[in-house]
Parts: structure tokens; C-alpha cells; sequence
């Protein structure tokens, strides 16, 4: 509630201000009916919900925040971002500020962020091989190729192409189930979603996503992976042209270690090389 008001402080003191408040995730739903009321007032604010998803497991089965990223995704005047790099959030901290002082256009934003240690050398990589200017426009936009079947090292067979999505804390499961996919000389991609909010308003909007997928992988299968809700990724596979399977938490959370958590409901690595192999079975056999 302190937020919405102080996000309006522009238009009720002639003070621009851009609040940023944290909470622990799991209450963002505790807080709900402030958090509409305020972006129905065109309250412009930094929401940081951390930690979060079934990544919480340490901490608890009923402190896991996974119908969160739904809210981000469909609660108007709202932009909703998962980075999980620190480069990314560094842009899109920056950008979330540009959206508070533009009192035309711009907008609140939610940044739903986890305790997990990542690995950063991935990123640096994509930097590397995409190129700085494009790799922070891609991360605004909403997506980018975090691991691109063309730059493997290993021989891979374009005949075969899996398209893993993935948003936040899940990216370094996403990266080893493609990995060992390349291991296997199936080509395969993994696509981070730092911005996934961006990313389906612009494929709504009709906007050319070939710079992400281009036109001759746009019929590959699509799995996404969320330490949320699995619905929250499934439109990916319309964006694409797809067919999609949805990995993520649709049961109440369980308490324990966090990988023996991840396989319980499918979202480790192993789950993700399951479903991939799964689908290619079905393929080969039609």
C-alpha cells in the first residue's frame, strides 16, 4: 500500500519519487488487493519479491511462492521480470526506473528474484557471442538464446531441435539437460525468458519474433520449465508455432533439499532430458 501511494507521489505532491520496496514473495498473494488497487491508481513502483518458487524448498512446503509469476504475467499496467543473471537485472533495474518517471507510458514492475546461487559464466558467453548492444536490447524485449544449438561444440543434428524455455532460477537445469542433449548430437537451445511479461505482449501485439526463433525452427517442440505454476509458460508455445510441454509445480510444495525437490516434481535436469526424449520418441514413431 506504501508503495502504490508513494508511486502517485508525482501526481499528488509534484515530487517524483521512484519507490522500491522488497517482501518476501510468498506474501505478495497477503498483499494482493494493495498491490491491484495500486496499479489500478497508475501507481508507478518497484515491487523485488524474493526469494521465491518451489527454490524455497529449505525454507518450507507452504512458503513457496508458485502462482506468483501468474499474477506478474496477467495483472494490467505491470511489467514482470525473472532474471537470473546479475547483468540482467542490472538493465532491468535500470529500465523498471525509466518506467517510473515516464508518467505517459510507463509502468509498475515486479521483479520476482531468488537466493540461489547461478553460475554466471553462461551469460558471459551469450554476451560473447551475441554482442552487448543486442544482448540488452533482447533482455528488454523479453528473451534471448542463453545456449544457441549453432554455437555447440559437440556435432548435432539439426534434424532433430528441442526448444527448452525457461525464466529465473531455473536456467543452469535448462542449460545441463541441453547440454547433455548436445552430448547425444541432438540439437537443442535454451531460451531464457528474463522478461517474459515483454515477450507476450509483443508476440499479442503481432510483432516478428524470427530474431529469437527463426522461421525454420518455429515447428520445433517446445518444453518450458518453472520452479512456478506450468501454466505460466504455456502461451511460449503458440508464440513459436509449437507444440508445448509445460514443466512446473502444480501441487502444494514440499520441504527439503532443493534438488530432491526438483526431481520430485519433474523440473531438474533429468526431468527435462525425460520429456525430451519422450517427445522424440513419439516423433520418430509418427
Amino acid at each position: 500500500m506504501a508503495l502504490g501511494v508513494f508511486g502517485l507521489a508525482q501526481e499528488l505532491l509534484g515530487e517524483q519519487l521512484i519507490p522500491i520496496g522488497t517482501v518476501y514473495d510468498p506474501f505478495v498473494c497477503r498483499g494482493l488487493d494493495a498491490f491491484i488497487y495500486g496499479l489500478y491508481s497508475g501507481a508507478k513502483f518497484i515491487a523485488v519479491g524474493t526469494p521465491s518458487g518451489i527454490t524455497l524448498a529449505p525454507e518450507g512446503g507452504a512458503h513457496q511462492s508458485t502462482v506468483t509469476p501468474s499474477l506478474g504475467m496477467e495483472l494490467p499496467n505491470l511489467d514482470y521480470y525473472e532474471p537470473c543473471y546479475a547483468q540482467e537485472l542490472a538493465w532491468i533495474l535500470l529500465e523498471a526506473m525509466r518506467g517510473c518517471t515516464d508518467l505517459v507510458s510507463g509502468r509498475a514492475a515486479y521483479l520476482r528474484l531468488s537466493t540461489k546461487t547461478i553460475d554466471q559464466s553462461p551469460f558471459r558467453a551469450a554476451l560473447e557471442r551475441i554482442g552487448e548492444d543486442a544482448l540488452h536490447d533482447q533482455v528488454l524485449r523479453g528473451g534471448y538464446r542463453l545456449i544457441d544449438w549453432r554455437a555447440a561444440d559437440q556435432d548435432v543434428r539439426r534434424r532433430y531441435l528441442i526448444h527448452i524455455v525457461t525464466t529465473g532460477a531455473m536456467a543452469p537445469e535448462a542449460i545441463h539437460s541441453a547440454q547433455a542433449l548436445h552430448d547425444d548430437g541432438i540439437a537443442a537451445n535454451v531460451i531464457h525468458l528474463p522478461g517474459p511479461r515483454r515477450l507476450y505482449e509483443r508476440w499479442r501485439g503481432g510483432d516478428d519474433l524470427t530474431w529469437l526463433v527463426p522461421e525454420g525452427e518455429q515447428r520445433a517442440p517446445v518444453i518450458t520449465v518453472h520452479d512456478g505454476a506450468s501454466h505460466c509458460l504455456a502461451w511460449v508455445g503458440g508464440a513459436f508455432g509449437s507444440s508445448v510441454t509445460t514443466l512446473g509445480v502444480d501441487r502444494f510444495g514440499q520441504s527439503g533439499r532443493r534438488e530432491d525437490v526438483y526431481r520430485s516434481y519433474g523440473i531438474d535436469s533429468e526431468g527435462i532430458l525425460d520429456t525430451a526424449y519422450a517427445i522424440l520418441q513419439r516423433r520418430s514413431v509418427l
